[in-house]
């Protein structure tokens, strides 16, 4: 997992150095009031420090725990970016842009700060956003099959915003199984609807993914020895609860999250640091659940089987084939993503039939490459300049 708590950036003044030969000087009663006021609201009103999730939007469809928002365009000239501002572009692109969020996430990832949102970035650069947020999963939806998402909700979804937006077409933004669920539709679809299909950091050739992808393909191995198949695993069996996802993601690397509270014990005087660690948290400490059967079948088709790796997946009782996506197709890996690394993640190329394709890959692990600090400068204006290109009706 990408460092994601570890590595949110303290001014340069408050980094720190060699300290070993300084003097260690008593902390004035105003460094521990702060110290101390700051803590208290880390720890017991993170609430008053969460930032993130504030740009309007409406509700435009909703369907089983699936909703479609509709972000309300910026009327500013220009927007806080980073430690500048970006002007606000005044032409706007007549494709609408959706962003299919992969499952377990909350949304938050998407509109984390208010000079940090990829949601204000994209709408900023002209393009009508909506997002497909997949809701709240709990134990009584664990039957529910990819195909619940991919064949029912996903379709309908969709159809709602080109209904909203008057759009023929659209463009699909997918990170993680985002990309899988986009990139299935755009393959399963009939209607040639998708113009641009995005994936960012999604496995395709499991296999590939360094020591995960070998262990994997090694019980895959195993289990047909002893004649068993995840698939038959009651979805109820597969259920993984948020607390469940949590603890998986913080376990990919361990070190970094105990680093990322030593840093915070560290910079505790400094608030914007305390800040971001508490809307980074908000976002990784509340992750939702997966429901029995999506889990079983999303592992089974990537990991296990590794059938992506060959260019179908496995949709209830249809087979989906990526050689059918001939959506403009822009493809990019995180240099640094142990989840999805980069040779599993290539391997979508040349599985499409797209004539438009292309591999970018950008600074960031997992999480990074959609959130992060160094995704701003790479991977964000790449995805903004790429799009627009291929957006206008």
């Amino acid at each position: 997992m990408e460092k994601s708590q570890a590595a949110l950036s303290a001014p340069e003044d408050h980094r720190l150095g060699n300290t070993a030969m300084l003097p260690i000087k008593k902390p004035s009663a105003k460094r521990i009031k702060t110290v101390t006021r700051n803590a208290r609201d880390r720890f017991f009103k993170t609430d008053t420090m969460v930032v993130a999730g504030q740009l309007p939007y409406d509700i435009v469809y909703t369907q089983g725990l699936a909703q479609v928002r509709h972000y309300k365009p910026l009327t500013e000239t220009e927007i806080p970016f980073g430690d500048s501002t970006l002007p606000v572009a005044e032409k706007k692109h007549g494709i609408p842009l959706v962003i299919v969020s992969p499952l377990a996430v909350n949304m938050l990832i998407y509109d984390l700060f208010p000079n940090r949102s990829f949601i204000k970035y994209m709408l900023a650069h002209g393009h009508d956003v909506y997002l497909i947020d997949w809701g709240k999963p709990s134990l009584k939806n664990a039957a529910q099959t990819l195909s619940t998402y991919v064949k029912d909700w996903l379709p309908k979804c969709i159809a709602a915003v080109k209904e909203n937006s008057g759009a023929a077409q659209v463009s699909l933004h997918g990170w993680s199984m985002g990309g899988m669920l986009a990139a299935l539709y755009a393959a399963g679809s009939e209607q040639n609807d998708v113009r641009n299909l995005i994936t960012l950091g999604t496995p395709v050739d499991g296999y590939a993914n360094g020591a995960m992808g070998r262990n994997f393909k090694q019980m895959n191995k195993l289990m047909k020895l002893a004649r068993l198949s995840l698939r038959k695993l009651p979805a109820s069996l597969a259920y993984a609860p948020g607390w469940v996802n949590v603890i998986g993601f913080k376990l990919l690397d361990p070190v970094s999250s105990i680093k990322g509270y030593l840093n915070l014990a560290m910079h505790l005087e400094n608030r914007q640091y305390v800040e971001q660690h508490a809307n980074q948290a908000a976002f990784i400490d509340n992750l939702e659940a997966y429901p029995g059967a999506v889990i079983r079948d999303w592992t089974a088709s990537v990991w296990l089987e590794n059938e992506t790796a060959k260019g179908r997946f496995t949709v209830g009782r249809d087979v989906i084939h990526l050689e059918k996506i001939t959506s403009n197709l822009l493809c990019i890996a995180g240099r640094k993503d142990s989840l999805s690394n980069i040779a599993c993640c290539k391997a979508m190329m040349p599985l499409v039939s797209s004539a438009d394709k292309e591999f970018f890959i950008g600074a960031g692990g997992h999480i990074g490459i959609l959130g992060g600090r160094e995704a701003t400068a790479t991977i964000w204006p790449k995805t903004a300049q790429w799009l627009s290109t291929r957006s206008d009706a």
